[in-house]
């Protein structure tokens, strides 16, 4: 079975056994009838892929990853925040009425920076460091702005990206602040692990470890019926990450440079009532 299964059951698991309730505290989080969204959580989860061994895409269930691949470009190569660039509707819940997200995500990657070898915005920086300066240790991209927080229609969850290179492998740190485990995690893993395969690529390198250090790991209340059905599930081995092998600049990638070979996966789960 894919060790990306096996991680989500025992992150599971653990939170179930070991987990502390929100229950009579204040919390922001409402479900879509009013009534507080109450979550068990775990503190601190540090998770560890590597892509050398094995693409970490779920099999538990179906990830649909032409979409998670859309929304991770929309991000981070169109530095959008206008939902009229995404196809999906995974955002229009937090949809302000000028019809974007705010100072939010691709908002934060699009800004440009003055380095002393010129003006970049974050994404570029990386790009230009791993061409000129691999073994840099400066490699960091954050979307967590406090002077714009109050203008973003939800705070960034999966916030920042720490790149390095280690022989001829690069590796990467995703940061998240608070992570839905069964709404979220499966996608944020695949395209984390997705972008990591297609900087590489570009920079001549080779996919190497995702770290996921989830500071707030949560399962809300109406969904642990949901995520104790679906780590019951039978598993499948993890199928192989193809990019398009002649896509040599970041930007030329689109939804159909990304595919796999021998994907199997359990029925997808519908019906997840989600808390904004």
């Amino acid at each position: 079975m894919s060790r990306c299964d096996i991680i989500f059951q025992d992150n599971i698991r653990d939170i179930l056994q070991n987990g502390c309730s929100d229950e009579g505290q204040k919390i922001r989080p409402r479900w879509e009838d009013g009534s507080p969204a109450h979550t068990i959580k775990r503190f601190g989860i540090v998770n560890r892929y590597d892509l050398s061994e094995e693409f970490p895409i779920m099999t538990l269930r179906r990830v649909y990853y032409r979409s998670a691949v859309e929304e991770l470009l929309w991000i981070w190569q169109k530095k959008s925040n206008k939902l009229a660039d995404l196809s999906t509707g995974i955002w229009d819940q937090w949809m302000l009425p000028d019809g974007s997200i705010g100072k939010a995500y691709g908002y934060q990657l699009a800004q440009k920076h003055k380095y002393k070898e010129g003006m970049f915005d974050q994404v570029d920086r990386v790009l230009y460091d791993l061409k000129h300066n691999p073994y840099s240790r400066r490699m960091i991209v954050s979307m967590f702005n406090h002077a714009d927080l109050s203008e973003m229609a939800l705070y960034p969850c999966a916030y920042s990206m720490t790149f390095n290179v280690t022989g001829n492998k690069l590796n990467a740190i995703l940061n998240q602040r608070s992570n839905d485990m069964l709404v979220a995690n499966h996608w944020n893993v695949t395209q984390y692990a997705i972008l990591l395969a297609m900087i590489a690529q570009v920079s001549d390198l080779e996919a190497g470890e995702l770290l996921h250090v989830i500071a707030d790991a949560h399962i809300y209340d109406r969904h642990i019926p949901i995520v104790k059905e679906v780590i019951e599930r039978q598993a499948y081995a993890a199928p192989k990450l193809l990019l398009d092998p002649s896509v040599k600049n970041f930007y030329d990638f689109t939804v159909d440079s990304v595919s796999f070979e021998n994907y199997r996966y359990g029925a997808a789960v519908k019906g997840i009532p989600v808390a904004i």
